[in-house]
């Protein structure tokens, strides 16, 4: 989950962590075997049994990889035509040592972590033209981008505010667990939790969130590092957001920021100075099955390219476009993007790439969003309208579903929209592979994404005659239904039925994809 969405989860309902004995891996499970709203997966091998699958290529564009971790380092994509670390572009293909993979977030002097967001960007240099300007001056062209400026520097302010209150809202909760520390001698846990007397109403209801929060199994120390991270990012957004990015980016990387026609710049170092998310969205993708070791990803059949272009911040277009143009050319079939913004100064160029991948029969997978918006009013960047008016057809765009049947299916924090978004699927409390050998549980459509792009390589792998286009439909006739009207996200009381949230009206299932390609002799 992205840090800005950890603050959100801790005041939302405590459905997205406070679920008893969810299974670490509910998201395999199936919904009438198992009584369980995951994807199939473990039925769907048992009805693939006997089948051998090819291997595919999945494309993962995001923050970076542990690609030694232990139950990822087998299926991490190597380029058998680069010669590791001899300097030379091996393969003519552009870059230099790309041996797992590659970066447009780092060079010589480093790599990216932070960023501002796409909106401080288009402040910033919109504001050094019109800051001091007289709109009675101003030509036409310009009074029409002069409006624009208003409206970007009013949406900036909002944002910057918005951060500020997030960050007051994490010192509080972090404040609380320091006299909590303090009062027993540094030890946070339930018990010690229960004894503290809060000392104003806010506390007391931090407080009652929080014993909540532990009583369903979250690990005290656990949520008090989740809380620091999530601050020390979004102190770092606000620093970012007021400064000169694009010099710091010149600095670091090397590139020429405002020069979009530029393709080869970066590094071979994948991993990153952050790499928990992509860890976990590869993880849940395909880490190793039943090796014994943490958790079964879902497809046995990838191989994972690590691509990163998405640092603590928004991601720039360049870089987006860059990625796709990258994955496609070394062999990606499914390209996973568990990212996005709601700013896109340089569509073109991702449309561009888009529209590359399409006529390349690459299947793109994307996060539909954790606003809790409805995605037909605000959309969200990259998608799959283009700026031409055309519509591609080998998009995924994926909504997050919980756990369990009931009204609440639907996670609070997802994103939906019955013209845009494609289906649902498991994307809270997803235990996956993260940094440092590790494994925790992540909830967000970053995590629901990931799970479709396996149940894409999946079907992929077992029927490889079919195109981009029939994977998707064969996904999205063979959704599970659900009949009951579940709570709109973002609403207090609004519900409706699944299939005016989304355009299949149901929930991802490999076993489901799967019976219908046999029925149909693939």
């Amino acid at each position: 989950m992205t840090k800005k969405f950890l603050v959100a989860c801790l005041f939302i309902a405590t459905s997205v962590f406070a679920q008893k004995k969810i299974p670490n891996n509910w998201q395999l499970l199936d919904p009438k075997t198992d009584n369980v709203y995951g994807m199939g997966v473990e039925e769907a091998y048992i009805s693939l049994k006997g089948k051998t699958p090819k291997t595919v290529i999945v494309a993962v564009i995001d923050s970076g990889i542990e690609i030694d971790h232990e139950d990822l380092k087998d299926v991490i994509w190597t380029n058998l035509k680069e010669i590791p670390d001899n300097g030379i572009d091996d393969d003519k293909n552009g870059y230099i040592d790309d041996v797992h993979g590659w970066s447009f977030l780092g060079g010589k002097n480093g790599d990216i972590n932070y960023e501002a967001l796409e909106i401080a960007r288009m402040y910033h240099q919109m504001n050094t033209k019109f800051v001091h300007a007289d709109s009675s001056t101003l030509s036409e062209n310009d009074k029409k981008e002069f409006i624009k400026y208003k409206k970007i520097k009013s949406d900036f302010l909002d944002e910057q505010m918005e951060n500020e209150q997030q960050l007051k809202s994490l010192k509080i909760f972090s404040r609380l667990l320091e006299n909590v520390k303090k009062q027993n001698d540094g030890v946070l846990s339930k018990k010690t939790l229960k004894k503290y007397t809060p000392s104003n109403p806010i506390e007391a209801k931090i407080k009652n969130r929080l014993k909540l929060l532990f009583a369903f199994g979250i690990a005290p120390e656990e949520l008090d590092e989740q809380i620091a991270e999530s601050r020390k990012s979004i102190e770092n957004t606000i620093k970012y957001n007021t400064m000169n990015a694009d010099s710091i980016r010149q600095a670091v990387v090397g590139d020429d920021p405002n020069n979009m026609t530029e393709r080869y710049y970066g590094c071979n170092r994948v991993e990153g100075p952050d790499a928990l998310h992509g860890t976990h969205v590869a993880g849940i993708i395909a880490a190793m099955r039943n090796n014994n070791i943490g958790m079964n990803g879902v497809a046995s059949n990838v191989k994972i390219m690590p691509v990163r272009a998405v640092p603590n911040g928004d991601e720039r277009d360049k870089d987006v476009a860059n990625a796709i143009y990258y994955a496609v050319n070394n062999g990606a079939t499914v390209i996973n993007m568990s990212f996005g913004k709601y700013y896109s100064p340089d569509k073109k160029l991702v449309d561009d790439a888009v529209e590359y991948a399409a006529s390349k029969d690459v299947l793109l997978i994307h996060a539909a969003g954790n606003e809790s918006k409805n995605s037909d009013v605000e959309l969200s960047f990259p998608n799959r309208e283009l700026l031409s008016g055309k519509v591609v057809d080998n998009w995924i765009q994926v909504g997050a579903n919980e756990y369990r049947s009931g009204k609440n299916i639907i996670a609070p924090f997802s994103n939906y929209g019955l013209k845009h978004v494609d289906l649902f699927a498991p994307g809270v409390n997803i235990y996956s592979t993260v940094t440092d050998n590790k494994y925790a549980k992540e909830s967000g459509t970053s995590m629901a994404s990931p799970a479709t792009a396996g149940v894409a390589a999946l079907i992929r792998g077992y029927f490889p005659e079919l195109t981009a286009k029939e994977v998707r439909d064969v996904l999205m006739r063979s959704v599970v239904t659900y009949k009951k009207c579940v709570k709109v996200p973002g609403t207090k009381k609004e519900k409706k039925k699944l299939n005016e949230l989304c355009i299949s009206g149901g929930f991802v299932n490999a076993n489901n994809a799967v019976l219908d390609l046999l029925n149909k002799g693939k």
